[in-house]
């Protein structure tokens, strides 16, 4: 699933073709995605001007003339590819439709929007721009990592007296908003905290320590484009290329690349998920 760098690189891609654009026409091509899309949303859609597009967590949200926010969350395999671009950034040509394109806005100034999820577990939503903060999918989320909200004194007290891993902790998205598997392995990877370290035994001076580390990551990532594994693109429909600077994620086995380390990369599940660590480097 696109994790923070991906989604905040998506949305970086769009503003250009649709902030300030009118939807000349929408068009919404089934029923549903992981849940149903709103009431008339082709024609709430249409017509409509977009003022901002804004990022939340792993949503973008689109804040629309009418007093609406379009809510967008690519799910496992959803696409936001942009084409037509009159700024000459994008493919000029639409692409012939495919079987998965769910919704396409087609904007004024000629550019085409088009949002594909081959496994439909995306989703879209329409909510009053006030007030947006209440949606269910909102209304729970923590501080965004890059945001001034997000410090060390706040991550420490809420790691403190935890008993979850930090692995874990930092995949609360009601503690951090946006975190994913890919990024939290190598967070914990540049601190050098063992992801099966329990939350509340890190001191409050180290908990600390993992802000900076985790806005380098993401920084990092985002300059890269973001991480392709399997369905995710950019609204260009180039790739991410932050896997290829990966430290730990996905390379289990591997030597560790930390200069006079001799450890090789091992992987645990936690919850489901697959931790990558080194052993020698990560305490």
């Amino acid at each position: 699933m696109p994790e923070l760098p991906e989604v905040e690189t998506v949305r970086r891609g769009l503003a250009p073709v649709m902030e300030g654009q009118v939807i000349a026409r929408a068009a919404v091509n089934r029923p549903d995605l992981r849940w149903p899309f709103p009431p008339d949303m082709a024609a709430r859609l249409t017509g409509q001007r977009v003022l901002i597009l804004r990022r939340r967590s792993k949503y973008i949200l689109a804040d629309l003339a009418s007093g609406e926010t379009l809510l967008i969350h690519l799910g496992m395999s959803g696409r936001m590819l942009v084409s037509g671009d009159p700024l000459g950034r994008f493919v000029h040509d639409h692409p012939a439709p495919e079987k998965h394109d769910h919704v396409v806005l087609d904007m004024e100034n000629g550019a085409r929007i088009t949002f594909n999820d081959p496994r439909r577990f995306g989703a879209m939503d329409l909510m009053p721009k006030d007030g947006a903060e209440a949606h269910p999918l909102l209304a729970k989320l923590g501080p965004e990592p890059l945001g001034n909200d997000f410090n060390a004194p706040y991550l420490a007290a809420m790691l403190k007296g935890r008993n979850t891993p930090i692995k874990s902790a930092l995949l609360d998205q009601r503690i951090v908003a946006g975190l994913g598997n890919i990024y939290v392995c190598e967070t914990l990877f540049r601190a050098r905290i063992s992801p099966r370290r329990r939350a509340g035994n890190i001191s409050g001076r180290r908990a600390g320590g993992l802000v900076p580390v985790i806005r380098e990551v993401l920084l990092d990532a985002i300059t890269a484009g973001g991480s392709s594994l399997r369905d995710y693109r950019q609204a260009d429909g180039e790739l991410g290329y932050f896997q290829h600077s990966f430290d730990v994620y996905g390379r289990e086995g591997e030597a560790c690349r930390t200069e006079g380390c001799e450890g090789v990369i091992g992987r645990v599940v936690q919850s489901g998920r697959s931790s990558f660590y080194c052993p020698r480097c990560q305490r």
